[in-house]
């Protein structure tokens, strides 16, 4: 038997290579051919995943976090493409919950792997967006870039997205090199209005409703200040601006256009083809929920194996959706660490353990 293994990462547990890893080991039939394919959408583990298939070079790269001190980053050469991963600079996992504020994170930090990757001569940088802490439509990183946003007395703003509200201009010109950029990401939500980024994904990294508004009317002034510097229409509506903060809406601006992050990855690594030759598919992530049905991995992997006739069994930590739902999007069975352990707190201190015993129970009644 041919089982495909293709996980999302667990988020704060373990990482996509890390889950595929451990329901392999769990894997009991000792006959049967497995296949790793760890997955990513663009946010955190993006580099990671890419690194595992493609025949490139990883270089670590000294950068900020999003509150401005010192990180560790990278970015993955492959063929004349640079691929970078915002997360690691501007994640949210980077930050404790006390820390949290968009008015005042910054992508400063994204910027600076951005130079690194040009620096490295790529005639191409694809940018993995998602999981980030920021609310400052690329300010940050178009400062670490040679073009800092300046108030109408020529000063540099302070980082973050409350302040882009003052800004008139930038300083300079972003220093790219004609390097082509490419926004990886699955959210196609515009930069401002009632699904831009301020109120749909603000609250997430701590933004009050007050500060929602004031996210939301800062980002809508700065469109316009990208706009007159770039000579670009309509940015603050455009999809995919809103990823990441609206660290979209600054790529866009730079020239870059916005493909789907999850697409990218699996024509990368041919999963198709694993699909075409796979007798069962295993997927999953941390928290199965509705969002996961929308254009998530676990998404994208079930339609994939229902096309296919192929069963789909989706492994998490936890499950927040309806079985008859679950079922119309290609999933065949949902098993949870929750579930397995009787307990949450288990679940978050054992997840390899856990999928691997998942794995073992899973093998006994698929294995042929």
């Amino acid at each position: 038997m041919r089982v495909l293994i293709c996980p999302d990462k667990f988020a704060g547990t373990l990482s996509a290579p890390e889950v595929a890893r451990a329901v392999a080991d769990g894997w009991s039939a000792p006959g049967d051919v497995l296949v790793q394919r760890p997955l990513a959408d663009g946010g955190p583990g993006f580099v990671e995943v890419l690194a595992t298939a493609l025949d490139g070079r990883r270089i670590p790269v000294d950068t900020v976090d999003p509150l401005g001190r010192p990180a560790r980053g990278e970015i993955l050469l492959a063929g004349g493409v640079a691929y970078v991963e915002s997360a690691q600079a501007c994640g949210l996992h980077l930050l404790t919950p006390e820390e949290r504020d968009p008015r005042t994170t910054t992508s400063y930090g994204l910027g600076l792997l951005i130079a690194a990757a040009v620096e490295s001569g790529a005639a191409e940088i694809v940018v993995g967006l998602g999981g980030s802490a920021v609310n400052d439509a690329g300010a940050g990183m178009l400062a670490a870039l040679g073009a800092a946003p300046l108030d109408v007395a020529g000063y540099a703003l302070p980082y973050g997205g409350a302040a882009l509200g003052a800004a008139v201009s930038l300083d300079g010109v972003p220093q790219l090199r004609q390097a082509r950029l490419v926004a990886a990401t699955d959210v196609d939500n515009p930069l401002t209005g009632l699904h831009g980024a301020s109120n749909v994904f603000g609250p997430q990294k701590g933004a009050s409703r007050e500060d929602v508004l004031l996210l939301d009317a800062a980002l809508e002034h700065f469109s316009g200040v990208l706009e007159r510097a770039f000579d670009v229409k309509d940015l603050a509506v455009q999809p995919g601006g809103g990823a990441a903060g609206g660290i979209g809406a600054a790529l866009i601006a730079l020239g870059g256009r916005v493909t789907s992050g999850i697409n990218l990855v699996t024509n990368l690594i041919g999963l198709d083809a694993e699909l075409d030759a796979a007798d069962l598919v295993i997927t999953g992530e941390g928290s199965f929920d509705h969002q996961s049905l929308r254009g998530k991995v676990v998404a994208g992997i079930a339609a994939g194996a229902r096309d296919r006739g192929l069963p789909c069994v989706v492994l998490a930590g936890r499950n927040e959706t309806g079985q008859r739902e679950a079922s119309a999007a290609g999933v065949t069975e949902t098993h949870t660490l929750v579930e397995h352990f009787g307990n949450v707190e288990t679940a978050l201190a054992e997840p390899a353990r856990g999928l691997r015993e998942l794995a073992a129970r899973l093998a006994g009644q698929w294995s042929r």
